[in-house]
C-alpha cells in the first residue's frame, strides 16, 4: 500500500446511536471506494469491520473496529465505533485520536439519546464534526425532519452540502450545494451529473445562501466582504468552508443511502475535500517523564520533521495474532524495527513489522507518517492509553479517561479447570477493553466483573466460552454489610483455663464506644502501671479486632467503634499472648450483648440521563427503592437525576431502566457510605445469614 504524508491523511471517528447505520455506511464507502471487492452487509454478517462472531450474531457493533481506503491521492482511516448504550463510551478512545468525527443519524428516527452522548464526547476532545443523513430510502425517511432535529438540539450551524432528490424509495440523487451541480444514480451505479430540479430549487437557494453566511462567520475579514457586497465570491468560499470546520464552526451534512449507494460517491469527495487532516492541530500537548504536577506542558505539532511520538488507543487480543496494539503516529516519522521508548512505563519496546488495519486484516507497511494510524504485533509491554516515543526526547500523552462502570456482577467458573483458566482469559479481555473492571471483593471473596450495563458483562461470558473455552455464571453480587455499635459499655473480658501443668489466664476492663460513621476502628490503651504487662496489651487488641470480623448480629464485620482498655489482671506463669487474645475476644462477646449492634449498608451516589419524558416515572421507581433523590439538572433533551439509593436496591436496576425508558436511559454508580438498615429489613438479612451459616452458633471455644 502506498505510504500517505500527512496532510494526505483523514482520521475519521464515526459515531451515532445505535442502530443508525454507522457500520453499513463503512463498508458502503469501502465498496464504492473500491477498497474491498465485495460489498459487505451488516444483514449477511459480511462487512468488513463487524468480524467477531458476537458482532454478526447480534448485529450490533461491540467494538472499535478500524478500516481505511484511498481516494483521489487521499489515505481515509475510519474508526467505526460501537452506538449502544453499554458500549458507547469507546467512541472516547476513537475521537482522542480522530481529527474529524462522522456523526451518523438515521434518516427516519432523527437524532437519539446516544447521538447526542457521543456529540458531547466529541465537544470534549474539541473534534470538528460532519453529519451523514442515512437510510434515506427507508419509508418514513425525511431528511428534513432529521436535519431539523439536529439543529434544534446541536446547532444551527449544522448546514446541509448535499440535499436529497426524491424521497423513501423514490431516493435517486443529490444536489451539491457548494457547487451548484446535481448528480442521480444511473443504472450502472455511477452518479451522472444532471440540471438541479425546478421542484424545490427555492430549499437549494436558500441552503446556499446560508452556508455562505456561516462560512463569512467564521473570519472576521470574510464578514466584513458579506456586510460589504452582501455574498462572497466563489474563491472566497471553497478555500475558507474547510477552515471553518476545522474551527467547528460549521457542520456539513449529507444526505445518502447506504443501501441503495446514492450520495456515497459525493460524500466521498467531501471527506477528502473538507474533512481536517492530522496538520490542523497546532500541536499534542503531553507532559514531560516523571514530571512535577505543576510542571510545564509539552506539544509536539504533526509533522515528520518532529521526534517520533505515538498514541495507543486500542489493543487487540487478537486468537492467532496475540496481542496488536493499534497507534496514531503523532510526530515524527517510523520505519520497520524501529526501537522506541514506552514512556508510559518506562520500558523499551522493539515495534517490528508495521502495519495497516483492515477490519481483522493486517497488512505491512515499510514506515509511517507523522498522522497516520498503524499497529504493531506482541509488544511485550505496552496497553491502551501508552505512549511511545523517541527516547532522547521523552513525552506522555494524556490517557483517555472511561466512565465508571455502572453495573457488577459476581463471576463464578463452573468447573476447577476453568477456574485455572478464567484469570489469563479475562486478563486478554480486559487488555482489550479497559471499560471493564474485575476485582476482588475482600469482604465477600467474590470476584467480581464491572461493566457499562447488564448486555456488556454478558458479552465477556460469551467470548470467555468461545474464544478461551472458559464457562462461567453471573449473579448479582453480595451486598457488603457491616455492623456497628449504638451505645457506650464498659466490660470485663477474662479467660482462665486449668488443664494440669501450665494454664493459661488473661483478664482486660475495656470500655466500647460508638464512632462517627466511616470513623473505622480505634483502640486506646489507657492503663497506668503494670496491671497488664505492655507485651500482651496488643494481643487483647488483636483479639477484639478478629471477634470483630465475624460481627454481632449477621456476620458481617463491626466497624465504627473505639475500644480503650482501661485495666486487667495477669498471672506471672499462666499468662501468655494466646491467653490475652482471647480475653479480647471475650470482652468483645461481652461488650455486643450491652452495645446495642445495628446492621449497616453501602449507599451509592446514582446519576441516571435519561430523556425528559421519563424523569416522574424514574423517580417514582428511585422512591420505591428506597432512594433519595438529590437534584436534577437538564442537558440538551437530556434530564440528569442525581440520587443516592441503598446498593441492594439497585443490583437489577439496568433491565429496569431500559424498560422504563425503551432502553434510552443510562446510569452509573460509585460508592457514597454506609447508612444504618431499617428494622423490617435488618431481621430479614440475619435470618438470611442465619440461613447460609453466615453466623455461628453458640460460643466458639478459646
Amino acid at each position: 500500500m502506498k505510504v500517505y504524508p500527512t496532510e494526505g491523511i483523514r482520521n475519521l471517528a464515526v459515531i451515532g446511536h445505535g442502530d443508525a447505520g454507522k457500520t453499513q455506511l463503512v463498508s458502503s464507502l469501502l465498496y464504492v471506494a473500491g477498497a474491498t471487492p465485495r460489498w459487505g452487509k451488516v444483514d449477511e454478517g459480511t462487512t468488513v469491520t463487524d468480524y467477531e462472531e458476537d458482532s454478526i450474531a447480534r448485529k450490533i457493533t461491540l467494538n472499535t473496529s478500524l478500516a481505511h481506503l484511498e481516494h483521489r491521492e487521499t489515505k481515509l482511516n475510519f474508526i467505526d465505533t460501537p452506538g449502544y448504550a453499554a458500549f458507547v463510551s469507546h467512541a472516547r478512545p476513537a475521537l482522542r485520536v480522530a481529527d474529524c468525527a462522522i456523526v451518523v443519524v438515521d434518516g427516519v428516527k432523527g437524532v437519539e439519546v446516544q447521538t447526542e452522548k457521543t456529540w458531547a464526547y466529541a465537544n470534549e476532545f474539541l473534534v470538528p464534526r460532519l453529519m451523514v443523513i442515512t437510510k434515506l430510502d427507508k419509508e418514513h425517511a425525511d431528511f428534513g425532519a432529521a436535519l431539523q432535529t439536529a439543529q434544534n438540539t446541536f446547532s444551527r450551524a449544522i448546514i446541509p452540502f448535499t440535499l436529497p432528490i426524491g424521497k423513501e424509495k423514490d431516493f435517486r440523487g443529490v444536489v451539491d450545494v457548494v457547487h451548484m451541480k446535481a448528480y442521480e444514480l444511473g443504472a450502472d451505479g455511477q452518479a451522472k451529473e444532471i440540471d438541479i430540479p425546478g421542484e424545490g430549487r427555492d430549499i437549494v437557494d436558500k441552503t446556499r445562501e446560508r452556508l455562505v453566511e456561516l462560512v463569512a462567520e467564521s473570519n472576521d475579514q470574510l464578514m466584513e466582504k458579506y456586510f460589504e457586497n452582501g455574498t462572497l465570491d466563489e474563491e472566497d468560499i471553497l478555500p475558507n468552508i474547510s477552515n471553518a470546520i476545522a474551527q467547528s464552526k460549521l457542520c456539513p451534512v449529507f444526505a445518502v443511502s447506504s443501501i441503495t449507494q446514492v450520495g456515497m460517491r459525493a460524500l466521498l469527495n467531501g471527506l477528502v475535500d473538507y474533512a481536517p487532516d492530522p496538520a490542523h492541530h497546532e500541536a499534542e500537548w503531553g507532559k514531560p517523564v516523571d514530571a512535577r504536577p505543576d510542571a510545564e506542558r509539552i506539544g509536539r505539532k504533526y509533522s515528520d520533521s518532529e521526534p517520533f511520538s505515538a498514541y495507543c488507543f486500542r489493543t487487540i487480543a487478537d486468537p492467532f495474532a496475540g496481542r496488536i496494539n493499534v497507534f496514531k503516529v503523532i510526530s515524527g516519522h517510523l520505519n520497520t524495527d524501529a526501537n522506541a521508548s514506552n514512556s508510559t512505563r518506562g520500558v523499551m519496546e522493539r515495534l517490528g513489522a508495521l502495519h495497516t488495519v483492515q477490519g481483522k486484516q493486517l497488512d505491512k507497511v515499510a514506515e509511517a507518517h507523522a498522522g497516520d494510524i498503524i499497529a504493531c504485533v506482541k509488544l511485550k509491554e505496552t496497553q491502551t492509553g501508552d505512549t511511545l516515543c523517541d527516547k532522547q526526547s521523552p513525552i506522555v500523552y494524556d490517557p483517555v479517561e472511561y466512565p465508571e462502570a455502572a453495573i457488577a456482577f459476581a463471576i463464578e467458573p463452573k468447573s476447577r479447570q476453568d477456574e485455572e483458566k478464567i484469570s489469563v482469559a479475562l486478563h486478554k479481555i480486559l487488555e482489550e477493553d479497559p471499560a471493564l473492571h474485575f476485582s476482588r471483593d475482600a469482604q465477600t471473596k467474590e470476584f467480581l466483573l464491572s461493566g457499562s450495563g447488564q448486555l456488556h458483562v454478558e458479552t465477556v461470558v460469551e467470548k470467555l466460552k468461545k474464544r478461551y473455552s472458559v464457562e462461567v455464571t453471573l449473579h448479582p453480587p453480595k451486598v457488603p454489610y457491616k455492623e456497628t455499635i449504638t451505645q457506650r459499655a464498659e466490660v470485663q473480658g477474662r479467660h482462665k483455663k486449668q488443664t494440669g501443668g501450665r494454664g493459661q489466664f488473661g483478664d482486660c476492663k475495656c470500655v466500647f464506644e460508638p464512632m462517627p460513621r466511616g470513623g473505622g476502628f480505634v483502640f486506646e490503651d489507657k492503663i497506668f502501671g503494670g496491671s497488664v504487662p505492655q507485651q500482651f496489651r496488643p494481643a487483647i487488641e488483636k483479639g477484639i479486632v478478629e471477634a470483630a470480623q465475624s460481627g454481632a448480629i449477621a456476620g458481617y464485620p463491626l466497624v465504627d467503634f473505639k475500644v480503650q482498655l482501661v485495666d486487667g489482671s495477669f498471672h506471672p506463669v499462666d499468662s501468655d499472648e494466646h491467653s490475652f487474645r482471647a480475653a479480647g475476644r471475650k470482652a468483645f462477646r461481652a461488650a455486643m450483648e450491652k452495645v446495642k449492634p445495628s446492621l449497616l449498608e453501602p449507599v451509592m451516589d446514582v446519576e441516571i440521563a435519561a430523556p425528559q419524558e421519563y424523569s416522574g416515572d424514574i423517580m417514582g421507581d428511585l422512591n420505591s427503592r428506597r432512594g433519595r433523590v438529590q437534584g436534577m439538572e437538564t442537558s440538551g433533551k437530556q434530564q440528569v437525576i442525581k440520587a443516592q439509593v441503598p446498593m441492594a436496591e439497585m443490583l437489577n436496576y439496568q433491565s429496569t431502566l431500559n424498560s422504563i425508558t425503551a432502553a434510552r436511559g443510562s446510569f452509573h454508580m460509585q460508592f457514597s457510605h454506609y447508612d444504618p438498615v431499617p428494622g423490617q429489613l435488618a431481621q430479614k438479612i440475619v435470618e438470611q445469614s442465619r440461613a447460609e451459616g453466615r453466623i455461628k452458633g453458640g460460643e466458639e471455644e478459646d
